[in-house]
């Protein structure tokens, strides 16, 4: 009797055990989880702009750099000149508006001689110039959050504005003594924010900055005497609020100083090179911005995987006091008044 055609269908059977066992588990690997990388809010940039009469038109530049290189502030501070460029900045103007409006500006526009008070210049005409070129928006109306920074003429305490209006404010930051009058507000006068914040680093942080970069653009003794009233002012305030200066600037992240130390204080035909010499210094400070933001952020995400890490260790912890006082061959158990399945086994 011939045996093979009856241990076939045996010989096929094993054959396939043998197959399957080579083959492995025909099931599917089920896909190995992804974790996403942690998400951290950006950091706030802040713009913190110093005092120099007509050497703030580099505040422009500064600003066309910045944007130009994707580091466009989120909050803007002013003294002085720097918050007038500060102000028509926050107000939702972008640097080509800026630079548009720096070329038109006639110094007429904003000087209106008052010999019989405190000052030669009243500051009227600048308070309404700023404010036609906002619109007349209120500060707490800008698009962006803004301080113009003033001293208080009575006690010396320095004076952040950040709503009310834009002019006043800016007319107040940029009443330099002696030249202009002392601007009164309410039962207060008060003149140029430089004499006690010189570049607003303080005031950018209270405004919610992260990081700061401060624009020092504040003349340097050059062993020459300036040949202008407003010119020998400035010199004096910068000479007397250096150290002052010095303090607030090391409280910033990043400090640019354009070179606009031979552009005199009422140098106003010297804007086109200031606001180049404010591109340059920009341009020159972008690696250091860069790796500031990096380091604040790489700073950031570990900040909230080792809070991650913690939460779940602390999970681990609370689910096995949980498994010991409840059992610990149980597949499901109450933990936290939540039922939670064992998923080990």
């Amino acid at each position: 009797m011939n045996l093979i055609p009856r241990l076939r269908p045996l010989l096929l059977m094993l054959a396939t055990v043998l197959l399957v066992g080579c083959l492995g588990d025909p099931r599917p690997t089920p896909p190995t989880a992804v974790t996403p990388p942690p998400v951290v809010p950006k950091v706030r940039i802040g713009i913190a702009l110093g005092g120099g009469a007509a050497k703030g038109f580099a505040h422009i530049g500064v600003i066309k750099m910045l944007e130009a290189h994707g580091l466009e502030p989120v909050v803007v501070a002013g003294t002085s000149a720097g918050s007038v460029v500060g102000a028509l900045y926050a107000s939702g103007m972008d640097p080509a508006q800026l630079q548009r409006h720096a070329i038109a500006l006639d110094e007429d526009e904003i000087r209106d001689i008052s010999l019989f008070s405190g000052g030669l210049i009243e500051g009227q005409l600048l308070q309404d110039y700023v404010n036609r070129l906002v619109a007349r928006r209120p500060i707490d109306k800008f698009a962006k959050p803004f301080a113009a920074v003033a001293t208080r003429l009575e006690d010396g305490k320095r004076s952040v504005f950040v709503r009310g209006d834009t002019g006043q404010a800016v007319r107040a930051s940029s009443s330099i003594p002696g030249v202009f009058e002392p601007v009164a507000i309410g039962n207060w006068h008060y003149v140029d924010g430089g004499v006690v914040s010189p570049v607003p680093v303080d005031a950018a942080r209270q405004l919610g900055a992260e990081l700061v970069v401060a624009v020092d653009i504040s003349s340097r003794a050059s062993g020459t005497m300036s040949g202008s009233l407003l010119g020998i002012v400035d010199q004096s305030i910068t000479i007397m609020g250096r150290q002052l200066a010095a303090q607030e600037l090391a409280r910033a992240d990043v400090v640019i100083r354009p070179r606009v130390n031979d552009i005199g204080a009422a140098d106003f035909e010297q804007r086109d090179r200031a606001i180049l010499a404010g591109e340059q210094a920009a341009l020159a400070a972008i690696p250091q911005i860069r790796a500031q933001l990096a380091r604040m952020k790489q700073a950031r995400v570990d900040a909230v995987v080792a809070k991650t890490r913690a939460a779940a260790a602390a999970k681990a912890r609370a689910i096995a006091r949980c498994k010991e006082a409840q059992g610990w061959f149980d597949d499901e158990f109450e933990c936290d008044g939540a039922t939670v399945t064992d998923g080990s086994r």
